[in-house]
């Protein structure tokens, strides 16, 4: 018997859904309802049915309720008949338009490819014609032109001949025409050799006899013969005598100079100047004549040679500097003046003057020298590498600093410069030490004379150090100068103050009875009686009050000269050589290395000198101290750094430098709160290497922040 409670289970399927179930016959068949015997199934089939007729009872009322709405459907989709057949009738007219321009079009391009075929081969039968007709008239000219000693004209010739297509010349030998073309080419060729062996020899002859037109004449045939290298090697060859010519008898003159000349103190540094000023003037004469007949790029050559005869000439003048000047014995008295407990006899300062001087304007006269090649070298680059790629243009940029930082003229000024910081050194620190043994207090005057005296030495030698050109040595000489003003001076200062002012009559009367009895002591032991000792109160008195005007005065000094510092920062920012000739060390130490290693071990000791390079000059930074400007150029340093160490290893070193890159961030901040638009919230995509007490230490480093602004910060 079925399941009386489960009518559904009985008749095998679900009851339809609350409102679903129209659209189709009812599940319980009519055989089904045939089949049941018992009461309570007849009764569960019944109340299914019923179930079904209500649901299809409210699916009929809904779609009466729509019944409006298809009914204006239907009469639009009605109205919208005519319309569509129009539509298709335009259709089918517009495709057939189409398909007919498609095959026009197809047509047309196709005559137009074989009008462009047609075009380009007889540009080639033009061609190929013309280049006959040109190697003829080159055979032709070049002979006429030897004979008439018209080198120009054969050059011309025979360059016009290099200049042709080898390959056409190449299908026209295989021509009827063959052998005349092969008689005509064996004749230009023996022209060319025939040109090239005058061309050389006459201008063999022209520098002989020092005749520059000729000279200049043939140096422009070289270039249309195809011998660039060999034109620039023989004039330059040229030019080297000329300068090594007029420098040795710029030497001589130097031995035969009075020394109570004006200019004989300085006699070495204009004799530099007179070679410096005869080269510069060689390459703004010959400048336009090798741009004009080589072409952009090729005053480099021509630069390279004349500067290997310019350090030869460098070399004789500083030979002669130091024997003169006795440059090498001063440096070594001043070294041994300098150590502790020396007993050797102290060389007078003033001895040292007029060296130094000359030394710096050697230096200076150098600078401008180099300045002046690397200017012109990198003016005639630019023009050559206005299409080059990167990659070229970095490697004549390497080839520039090379030639300039690796010229002997360069590292003899670094060793007279080396030299030159410890000379005056002593020359400050004596300076300074007699200008403090001498001071003097004029009556009515405030300060005594000591501190406008030290401030005029140290002004002096900052100043001469700044003459040199030479960021280095100014940068040293302003450490060592701190150091005389932080350390002996102050000392002096200190000390000074330390006897304090005289307080009270009775303290002066004591003080007076015991200096006395101590005296007395003194005399009776000598056998006289000595009064050196015994200062009055008001002497007392007045060398205090004078000491805090002087240190008054000092700090006003100090400031004034920091100010000066700063504004003639700005002369030397573009040119401080500093970055670049680090990056040159390196680079030198590292080719040492590429020969002897394999590439993945080399770029491994590359990866390993770069991360070394980042701690220690994050170590450097942590115990400098900046100001705005300082902070601009360490950032643009570390810049030129980080470029130049991209392009010598495969690894990925800014992540090395991501620490040193928020320090230089930071450096250049212009007020505290600033950084408060990197941080936190504010910091976007970038990921902070640095610590909150470390970016407060870093702040710390700007001597215009205030400290408490640092404290404020909520990081």
């Amino acid at each position: 018997m079925a399941d009386l409670d489960s009518p559904q289970k009985l008749l095998g399927v679900p009851p339809p859904p609350e409102g679903v179930g129209g659209g189709r016959c009812s599940e319980i068949s009519t055989e089904l309802i045939r089949s049941l015997t018992e009461l309570q199934e007849l009764e569960a089939v019944y109340e299914r049915l019923c179930g079904e007729e209500k649901v299809v009872e409210r699916e009929l009322d809904a779609l009466l309720e729509q019944q409006n709405t298809i009914e204006s459907k239907m009469i639009t989709l009605h109205r919208m008949g005519p319309n569509l057949q129009l539509i298709e009738g335009d259709a089918k007219q517009l495709a057939g338009m189409i398909t007919f321009t498609c095959s026009l079009a197809e047509n047309v391009s196709s005559k137009v490819r074989q009008l462009d075929l047609a075009k380009n081969r007889l540009y080639q039968a033009i061609q190929r014609a013309d280049d006959i007709l040109d190697l003829k008239f080159c055979m032709d000219g070049v002979q006429t032109s030897l004979r008439n000693e018209d080198y120009e004209q054969a050059a011309a010739h025979i360059h016009r001949y290099l200049c042709l297509d080898k390959s056409v010349i190449e299908l026209s030998r295989q021509g009827k025409e063959g052998s005349m073309i092969d008689a005509n080419l064996k004749l230009l060729q023996e022209a060319e050799q025939r040109l090239k062996a005058i061309v050389t020899e006459k201008f063999a002859i022209a520098t002989k006899e020092g005749d520059l037109p000729q000279v200049e004449r043939f140096f422009k045939i070289f270039p249309l013969l195809g011998l660039h290298e060999e034109g620039l090697s023989k004039f330059s060859e040229y030019l080297c005598k000329q300068v090594s010519s007029k420098a040795e008898g710029n030497l001589l003159l130097v031995q035969g100079m009075d020394m109570s000349d004006r200019r004989a103190p300085v006699v070495f540094a204009d004799t530099l100047t007179l070679l410096f000023e005869g080269i510069a003037r060689i390459v703004e004469t010959h400048q336009p004549i090798v741009e004009t007949y080589y072409g952009p790029g090729r005053l480099y050559t021509l630069i390279k040679y004349l500067q290997v005869e310019c350090d030869r000439q460098v070399e004789k003048v500083v030979d002669k500097f130091i024997k003169q000047r006795n440059y090498h014995q001063q440096f070594r008295h001043v070294q041994n003046n300098l150590m502790r407990n020396s007993t050797t006899e102290k060389i007078e300062p003033r001895e040292l003057d007029p060296i130094l001087t000359e030394v710096t304007l050697m230096n200076a006269r150098s600078e401008l020298y180099l300045r002046f090649l690397r200017k012109r070298i990198s003016s005639d680059f630019e023009v050559g590498d206005s299409m080059a790629s990167e990659e070229v243009k970095q490697e004549h940029q390497k080839y520039l600093d090379k030639l300039l930082n690796n010229c002997l003229l360069s590292c003899t000024m670094q060793e007279l410069i080396g030299l030159y910081i410890t000379m005056e050194e002593y020359f400050m620190r004596e300076t300074v030490n007699k200008a403090v043994a001498l001071d003097t207090c004029e009556k009515g005057q405030l300060t005594s004379s000591m501190v406008d005296d030290v401030f005029y030495i140290v002004k002096k030698c900052i100043g001469r150090a700044l003459s040199s050109s030479s960021i280095d040595c100014l940068c040293a000489m302003i450490n060592l100068a701190t150091t005389e003003l932080e350390s002996d001076f102050r000392d002096i200062l200190c000390n000074k103050l330390r006897m304090g002012f005289p307080a009270t009559t009775l303290q002066d009367i004591q003080r007076g009875v015991t200096s006395a009895v101590n005296i007395m002591h003194s005399s009776l032991q000598q056998g006289k009686f000595d009064t050196k000792g015994i200062e009055s109160t008001d002497e007392a008195k007045l060398s205090f009050l004078v000491t805090l005007n002087n240190v008054e005065i000092c700090s006003e000094n100090i400031s004034t000269l920091k100010k000066t510092l700063e504004e003639e920062f700005n002369d030397y920012e573009a040119n401080d050589p500093w970055v670049q000739q680090f990056i040159l060390n390196l680079e030198q130490q590292m080719a040492e290395f590429k020969a002897s290693l394999s590439p993945v071990i080399y770029d491994s000791l590359t990866g390993l000198m770069t991360s070394f390079v980042a701690v220690e000059l994050e170590r450097v930074v942590l115990k400098s101290t900046f100001n705005r400007l300082g902070g601009l150029q360490f950032d643009k340093e570390l810049r030129s750094l980080i470029a130049y160490l991209t392009t010598v290893t495969t690894w990925t070193i800014r992540d090395k430098f991501a620490r040193l890159s928020q320090m230089a961030t930071i450096l250049n901040l212009e007020r505290v709160t600033e950084i408060l638009d990197y941080w936190g919230a504010n910091s976007g995509p970038l990921t902070w290497r640095l610590t909150p007490v470390e970016v407060r230490q870093v702040l710390a480093l700007r001597i215009d922040f205030r400290s408490e602004d640092i404290k404020r910060l909520r990081l």
